[in-house]
């Protein structure tokens, strides 16, 4: 996983190249597609926050939909009850929605902490079964409204009002502005994650993640460090939980909390790739914009599951470094480098 190249591709280059696309998409995009491209940037920060700790650490958890729901109810239940009694003027949906924000990765961090500290004193299966039950656990308490906050089933509505900053109006709802918020957050978190991955905290988790065994024998704390990196890993899920309640307007305990939801960023990372940084980021790209094609098609919608997973399938036995891999080695073809095996 180098730091100095993405795909083959100069880092920061091409860090810049996508940055000034997704600037100037929104302006070119139908309001639609801005919405499924602010989806994109979302799920891309969920699936890179989850791979520190599957593709870095090596640790498999079905639990991440307990940081991303977790932080997405606490923002929605802070806006709805708290937000309004906020004194600052007409800056309140604005003030309120950055507090909210906060407050949600907070949680999920709170969460994070005894759970990982639990979950990674076991290994491989047990930990991901482990991680699960704790998911499952808080959708169920969600679900059942048991404290009277949640709504249960029925889920919460989160939207979004207009902010007045020194006379000029900011609607937070609507989508080219939302889309912005979301990018001014994902686009420096995902470069928090890039060097966190590339930094000597990035390598060790690489060398648990082939070895544990010697990583101990060596004077590493493996226990210690895949505390910390689960705990890493839930504070950026949170983040794009809390970004993503607003963007669909509403929160449930299904569509939220539920297994399946723990289950999207596994999938995005094996489609992307996990042994690249960028990997997850391409796997939500190909995996919300497949979706979407698939509705395109009245037959293949009626059937979408079986049509996604056999792509999948597909790549893992053809392609096992993932869509990633599959570019990289396209890219070192052109190039007339040879490259590795895709």
């Amino acid at each position: 996983m180098s730091d100095e190249t993405v795909l083959g591709l100069p880092v920061r280059r091409t860090a810049l190249v996508v940055f000034a696309v997704l600037v100037v998409a929104p302006f070119v995009l139908p309001t639609f597609q801005t919405y499924v491209l602010s989806e994109v940037l979302v799920l891309a920060l969920f699936a890179t926050g989850f791979n520190l700790l599957y593709g870095y650490t090596g640790l498999l958890s079905f639990g991440h939909a307990m940081f991303f729901g977790g932080a997405g109810y606490a923002l929605g239940i802070f806006l709805r009850d708290v937000a309004p009694s906020l004194p600052f003027g007409g800056a309140t949906p604005l003030v309120a929605f950055v507090i909210a924000a906060v407050l949600g990765v907070v949680v999920a961090t709170a969460i994070a902490v005894p759970v990982g500290y639990l979950s990674v004193r076991l290994e491989e299966i047990y930990f991901a079964m482990l991680t699960l039950s704790f998911s499952m656990a808080l959708y169920t308490i969600v679900n059942q409204n048991y404290f009277g906050v949640t709504n249960g089933s029925d889920g919460i509505l989160v939207l979004l009002d207009t902010a007045n900053l020194f006379g000029f109006q900011l609607a937070l709802y609507d989508r080219v502005t939302y889309y912005f918020i979301i990018l001014l957050v994902v686009a420096p978190s995902m470069y928090i994650l890039w060097r966190v991955a590339n930094s000597p905290f990035g390598l060790v988790s690489e060398a648990i993640r082939e070895n544990s065994e010697r990583a101990s024998g060596l004077g590493i704390d493996v226990r210690r460090h895949q505390w910390a990196a689960f705990v890493l890993s839930a504070v950026f899920t949170g983040i794009a939980g809390v970004l993503v309640a607003p963007l669909h307007s509403s929160l449930s305990p299904g569509a939220s909390l539920h297994w399946s939801i723990s289950a999207e960023p596994v999938i995005m990372t094996v489609f992307g790739g996990p042994y690249s940084f960028v990997g997850p980021a391409v796997g939500a790209l190909f995996y919300r914009y497949i979706r979407w094609g698939i509705t395109q098609f009245p037959m293949l919608e009626a059937h979408w599951q079986l049509v996604f997973g056999t792509l999948i399938l597909v790549i893992v036995v053809f392609a096992p470094r993932g869509v990633s891999g599959l570019l990289k080695w396209a890219v070192n073809r052109v190039r007339g480098d040879g490259g590795e095996s895709a």
